[in-house]
């Protein structure tokens, strides 16, 4: 029994290297119930995992899409965090493939594509899966998918470039690591779209992408070779799902998709014959679903909306339902947009123009207070009424107005709304450099901010241009040895080698790893990291 509600049964359903899954039921609900807990990697229970955990659950929370299991609640249990989401019934991907082998193709382009719809919900989120594979689709006995472990992929890899190492763990499953997970260790929507590919050529095929002998085996073929095309082991595939798989497979992430609503769209032609798979699919099971389903699919997304009384529009929306989007079956993630009739607590209505310190300070406490709790979707709406207030008072580029306004944006950052603060950090940089000049710390601290944030949402050629031109400025103010310069190096090394551009990668790290030794010694803990860096550069370290 956990936390006095949870029965779980005795034995876990399923265990792997990041975690484990119970089944049980909810004592007080009354319902079945799916139990994750995490796994340390080194046995022993670490504070900051449980911490880091505690808050992107919260975030993955917050992705509400008929093909995402629900998280109902989160906790700890003998000092091992866990989640507790919605029972799946049904059959795994890749069980399906084992049993039947290659997929119809209709069925194998249904099952992407609605993992395709999930993704695009995700991404917009800034969330990337990070493990997604056949084990963790769950095709359910009315037709529909749902995406498994969004919440353990998550939580175990904090995607902050600056944390990013290569310790010899990997996250990821090696048979669907796109070049740049193996490489660099870094994932973006980019990452997801290759996972799916090697996922939808699996489908179609009835082999994996690559076969080896060991991980780094699989992983050297990720990097090094270029895989088969789908139609020579399977004639009947149409020339265009087969360019579609080539192109998600694409070494270079830019060279990918635009994006999963664009794989969404080329993947519904070929949802054809969806016929009933015996004991797996049936056509009988849950006819409310399809019902339901037939009047979403007849919204058109060019139709004409109907007539309303016109409303106010909000100050400042999120990324939400209501902004223009692709034709995806499902909602999106649900955020409430602020608008000026918004209260927050602790400051006057915002139809009076005045603010003081008193309230700034009361704003950015109860802020502060809500983030250290991992309640960001709270602290953010808070820091920017006030940003909204103190912008409308004393000016949006004053000094208390851009202090608030880098605050909220460190939120946005720190809570995981990459998408959204990228925005605010354009903005910040624009007014920063006007108002405080270019040698400003605050200034090269949300430009290297905004760079980040381009690269954590799948922007990396645009990423490594504002890295690239930080470098002189923060060299020029903090000098060339400054730990913060050498690491901005690490950073763009890291994202070359991430894009595929080796050489440059090679000859970064290189430049950066004889630094290393001569300012800090062979014993800084950032030369390792940086030497398996440079080993991936060389191709090597996933040749061992």
């Amino acid at each position: 029994m956990i936390d006095r509600r949870y029965e779980l049964e005795a034995l876990p359903l399923a265990k792997g290297g990041m975690g484990e899954v119970w089944v049980g039921r909810d004592v007080k609900l009354d319902r079945e119930i799916a139990v994750k807990f995490v796994r340390f990697p080194d046995g022993r229970p670490d504070e900051e995992l449980v911490r880091r955990f505690i808050r992107e659950s919260r975030i993955t929370a917050r992705l509400v899409h008929p093909g995402v299991p629900a998280v109902y609640d989160a906790g700890t249990h003998e000092g091992r965090p866990y989640l507790v989401m919605q029972r799946v019934h049904g059959i795994s991907v890749a069980d399906l493939v084992a049993e039947q082998g290659a997929l119809p193709i209709g069925w194998a382009a249904a099952i992407a594509a609605q993992a395709a719809s999930v993704l695009a919900v995700a991404h917009r989120a800034s969330l990337v899966h990070r493990d997604l594979k056949p084990a963790n689709l769950m095709l359910e006995p009315d037709g529909t998918v749902k995406v498994l472990d969004f919440g353990l992929a998550v939580a175990l890899d904090r995607t902050d470039l600056s944390k990013i190492t290569l310790t010899g763990q990997h996250l990821g499953s090696p048979a669907y690591m796109a070049p740049e997970q193996v490489l660099a260790g870094l994932s973006a929507p980019a990452t997801d779209l290759y996972a799916l590919g090697a996922t939808l050529f699996e489908m179609l095929t009835g082999r994996r992408l690559f076969a080896g002998s060991s991980s780094y085996s699989v992983m050297h073929q990720q990097v090094e070779e270029v895989p088969a095309r789908v139609r020579t082991l399977r004639a009947d595939v149409p020339a265009g799902l087969d360019g579609l798989v080539a192109d998600l497979l694409r070494k270079a992430p830019e060279e990918r998709p635009s994006g999963a609503e664009a794989v969404y769209e080329a993947l519904i032609g070929w949802m054809t014959d969806l016929v009933p798979l015996p004991g797996i699919v049936d056509p009988a099971a849950d006819n409310t679903v399809r019902m339901y389903n037939r009047i979403t699919a007849r919204v058109h997304p060019s139709a004409p909306a109907p007539s309303r009384p016109t409303t106010t529009a909000p100050t400042s929306p999120v990324p939400g339902p209501d902004l223009p989007g692709p034709d995806l079956p499902g909602p999106g993630v649900r955020e409430p947009a602020r608008s000026d009739a918004m209260t927050v607590p602790g400051l006057r209505s915002p139809s009076s123009s005045g603010i003081d310190q008193v309230e700034l300070r009361r704003a950015r406490d109860e802020a502060r207070s809500l983030a250290g709790s991992s309640r960001y979707s709270q602290a953010t709406a808070i820091l920017a009424e006030a940003v909204d207030r103190a912008g409308r008072a004393l000016g949006i580029d004053s000094p208390d107005a851009l202090a608030l306004r880098l605050e909220l944006a460190e939120l946005l950052f720190e809570g995981g709304d990459f998408r959204q603060a990228v925005g605010e950090y354009e903005r910040l940089v624009a007014d920063l450099a006007r108002r405080d000049g270019r040698n400003s710390e605050r200034l090269m601290l949300a430009r290297l901010r905004e760079a980040t944030c381009r690269a954590l949402i799948g922007d990396t050629p645009r990423a490594l241009e504002q890295l690239g031109a930080l470098l002189p400025d923060e060299t020029r103010v903090f000098g060339a040895d400054d730990p913060r310069v050498l690491e901005l190096r690490r950073q763009i090394g890291l994202l070359q080698l991430g894009a595929g551009h080796r050489a440059a990668a090679a000859e970064s790290l290189a430049a950066l790893l004889a630094d290393l030794l001569r300012v800090w010694g062979p014993e800084h803990p950032m030369v390792p990291v940086v030497r398996e860096l440079l080993a991936g550069a060389h191709g090597t370290a996933v040749a061992r």
